[in-house]
Order: structure tokens, then C-alpha cells, then sequence
């Protein structure tokens, strides 16, 4: 029997990315989301959501772009710290002693050191409520090639992204392979 726990934001997994940003003077600044998923193919677009208050929202406002930086388990204490502290106040990426990179395809920083990098242009803007969704068409996706497979795809078992629990304010690493996608429901 199902327990019903109310209309709320709960839904697995979510994913731990750090949204890169530049400000009016062009300072990096850099700020852990976990409202986000892959919203079209084709174009290939993202949608990360905001709220007005926070620094990357205006931001994203100004530049019309953005990136999305997946950090490896080996930095989860980094994107929870960009997840605490505001921009406004603070040089998360000198704090947190990691190194901002200018993306050659859009107006928009990345964190050297996380492994994958998506560069997106702002197509268009929604408000929700309390949120406003920001859907990013993807422009170029960079890997370092140590996550590579030799097909040219990423490997998940290198790159150990975070995810995070919302409910317990967790986060955890992935799982081992459980079954071929577009194949697995074929065996019965």
C-alpha cells in the first residue's frame, strides 16, 4: 500500500550540477543546482531552474548563457559549498581552489577540474512561481578524454557524478550497470 506525502518537489535522482556563470564584470561565479534535466533533443537543450533571488539567476539574465558542470564524487565537497555561499559575496572558485575556464562557445565560465561541461545559450525563460526555468540549448559538450570510452562516449563508471536525495538532504554516488537501455524489456 502506497502512503500518500503530499504535493512536493521528490523525485529520484536529481542531479548534483554547478551552473557556471559571469556576472556584469565579467567575475566567474558558480552555483550548485539540482532542478534540472535534459528538456529536447533536438535542438539539444537543458533546463535548470532558479529563483529571482539568487546571483547566477541575473546572471543568466544579463549574458543569455550558461554552463552546466558535472562534478565527479571527487568533488562533492565543492559543489556543496557553491550550493551555500552567494556569488555576490563570495569567489566561490578561489575559495574552493578550483580554476575558471572561458567557454569558446558561449558567454559563460567552467570549472576546469569537473570532468564534463555543457556550453549553453539561453533560448528561452519561463517563470513558474517561485522559480523561473532557464532552457539552455546545448552549443557543445566537453569531456576530459580520461572519461572517455573508446567509442567516444562518457563512461559513468569513470566520471562517478553525484546525485542528490531531496528529502534527506543527501548525496550519493551511482550504482553498478543493471541492464542494457532500449533492450532489457525485450527479454521476457
Amino acid at each position: 500500500m502506497k502512503k500518500s506525502l503530499g504535493a512536493k518537489t521528490l523525485v529520484y535522482p536529481l542531479p548534483v550540477w554547478v551552473v557556471g556563470t559571469y556576472d556584469k564584470e565579467r567575475k566567474p561565479n558558480v552555483a550548485t543546482v539540482a532542478w534540472g534535466g535534459i528538456c529536447c533533443s533536438n535542438p539539444p537543450c537543458i533546463a535548470i531552474s532558479l529563483r529571482k533571488a539568487t546571483y547566477s539567476y541575473g546572471n543568466i539574465i544579463e549574458q543569455k548563457a550558461f554552463t552546466i558542470n558535472v562534478p565527479s564524487e571527487k568533488y562533492v565537497r565543492e559543489a556543496d559549498y557553491f550550493g551555500t555561499v552567494s556569488g555576490r559575496d563570495v569567489d566561490k572558485l578561489t575559495e574552493a581552489g578550483l580554476t575558471s575556464m572561458e567557454s569558446d562557445m558561449v558567454d559563460a565560465p567552467y570549472v576546469k577540474e569537473f570532468p564534463v561541461v555543457l556550453e549553453c545559450k539561453l533560448i528561452h525563460t519561463i517563470e513558474i512561481g517561485l522559480h523561473t526555468e532557464f532552457i539552455g540549448e546545448i552549443m557543445d559538450v566537453k569531456a576530459d578524454e580520461s572519461m572517455l570510452m573508446e567509442n567516444g562516449s562518457i563512461d559513468i563508471e569513470k566520471l562517478k557524478p553525484v546525485i542528490f536525495a531531496p528529502d534527506i538532504s543527501s548525496y550519493y554516488g551511482i550504482g553498478k550497470p543493471i541492464g542494457k537501455a532500449f533492450s532489457i524489456g525485450k527479454k521476457r
